[in-house]
């Protein structure tokens, strides 16, 4: 597996994204089923695991405390705060007094007294980066978070952010069909010694073949919200994960292995934290890690699905207002 680094810690490329156990893709795994999984990740070797506050409402940190109580020592944590929902409204507050009291319930629900990465999970434009960040640093001190994150924002918030106090990662959604990156962030995170964290590294799962008919997405999945998966878009959209499938098969990996592969060639300083509810899936992912794509392949891909060729912006008008990562024109 290849070694790569947050915050100096070296880790392996692919890590795990804990969302779906709780939250995003229709019907939840059982309960023995999800520890079961998270205990085989790191069984396989997976050391770095990403949730959040608001995964299932505090469902997933709660998860990952219960079904991991003892070996804590055994993995890199991430969570995150910042994303406000009460009842059916969705917001955001990334004031010091939020973050000290999100930072204080995620750790009683993960059951631990800190975690190795602490996240902002979107910018709160009330709120001056330089604030927020602050905030987040006397967490540093206080030796509840061993370092900053960013998720969803620019290369400029990013650059505000690391001069008041070094930002260890940036996530934000990254495969062959959410190129955005691209632009400035992931040139700015080189420049500044910040860690890459690709989510949705397989492109929510249509990249690993796993999405073929959209009318059988649970009532409940988000993708049935998301532009690229209604009728018209996703006509065109599964045309290009046809041919890609025909690459994956010519290579002789699986699609979800042909997609991890081309996201960690695109830098040394990107990880990618694909997620799953699928034990067959979690080992599928880990199995090739150690595999390097063709540098024809990825150009054959780059052809391919691109920001010019897939059909429909990533989200729709409501939820990009909550984004900070720049924007083709």
């Amino acid at each position: 597996m290849t070694t790569r680094f947050i915050n100096t810690r070296p880790l392996n490329a692919i890590g795990l994204g804990c969302m779906s156990l709780s939250w995003g893709y229709g019907t939840l795994p059982p309960r023995d089923t999800a520890t079961a999984l998270l205990n085989r990740a790191l069984d396989l070797g997976y050391d770095h695991l990403d949730t959040a506050n608001i995964y299932g409402l505090g469902h997933n940190e709660t998860l990952i405390g219960e079904a991991l109580k003892g070996r804590r020592r055994e993995f890199f944590l991430a969570t995150k705060m910042g994303i406000v929902i009460e009842g059916e409204k969705r917001g955001i507050s990334c004031r010091p007094e939020a973050i000290r009291r999100c930072i204080d319930e995620s750790l009683t629900r993960l059951q631990t007294d800190h975690v190795d990465l602490y996240y902002m999970h979107r910018r709160d434009r009330d709120v001056p980066i330089e604030e927020s960040v602050g905030a987040m640093a006397d967490l540093v001190k206080a030796g509840k978070i061993g370092s900053i994150g960013l998720s969803e924002m620019s290369a400029d918030t990013l650059r505000r952010a690391a001069a008041e106090h070094p930002i260890a990662a940036m996530q934000t959604e990254y495969s062959p069909w959410t190129r955005e990156p691209e632009i400035a962030v992931l040139e700015a995170c080189r420049d500044l010694g910040t860690t890459f964290v690709a989510f949705s590294p397989v492109a929510r799962g249509v990249l690993a073949n796993g999405v073929r008919d959209i009318d059988a997405l649970d009532e409940k999945d988000l993708r049935r919200t998301m532009p690229r998966f209604n009728a018209d878009n996703w006509q065109v959209n599964r045309a290009l994960v046809d041919a890609f499938c025909d690459i994956a098969a010519e290579l002789e990996v699986t699609p979800a292995q042909l997609s991890l592969a081309w996201v960690l060639s695109r830098g040394e300083h990107i990880v990618a934290i694909p997620g799953t509810a699928s034990i067959a899936h979690l080992e599928e992912n880990f199995a090739r890690a150690d595999w390097t794509i063709p540098a024809d392949a990825a150009e054959r891909i780059d052809a391919l699905i691109n920001e010019r060729t897939v059909a429909g912006p990533r989200y729709g008008e409501i939820m990009q207002r909550t984004i900070d990562t720049e924007m083709f024109g």
